[in-house]
């Protein structure tokens, strides 16, 4: 699978998981795909688990915004910020490819919070 190819299913299955479109956010994944949540020591096998796993959560997301997506070969990351409840999470998705399907991804969730003022005099507000 060319680049522009893999960055057009990413972006498609971006655009499904903004719109809540479970069997299109999930076509970009390998049978037996494994996607890793390290900061909560979870690993989930295949990609029908990872579809019911999401399509239980309590709550949708109500918001969904791509910042950036960037790779090249096997190897793409993605960063977004997603809503859950009220709470905005700053994501970072690390995609593996072979065959033009994703054979492992790794989600970093991190939330946002306040600089420190003695930061100040070294640092300017991101856009």
């Amino acid at each position: 699978m060319h680049e522009e190819q893999i960055r057009e299913a990413l972006n498609a299955h971006w655009r499904a998981s903004a719109d809540g479109n479970l069997d299109a956010e999930h076509e970009i994944y390998d049978d037996d795909a494994i996607c890793d949540y390290p900061q909560s020591g979870e690993r989930i096998h295949g990609r029908k688990n990872l579809q019911a796993l999401r399509s239980h959560h309590p709550g949708k997301p109500s918001g969904f915004q791509v910042k950036r997506i960037q790779g090249e070969g096997r190897l793409w990351i993605t960063e977004y910020m997603i809503t859950y409840e009220g709470q905005a999470a700053c994501t970072v998705s690390i995609m593996e490819f072979r065959n033009g399907k994703v054979i492992h991804e790794t989600q970093y969730f991190a939330y946002p919070f306040d600089a420190p003022d003695w930061r100040s005099r070294w640092v300017q507000p991101m856009p």
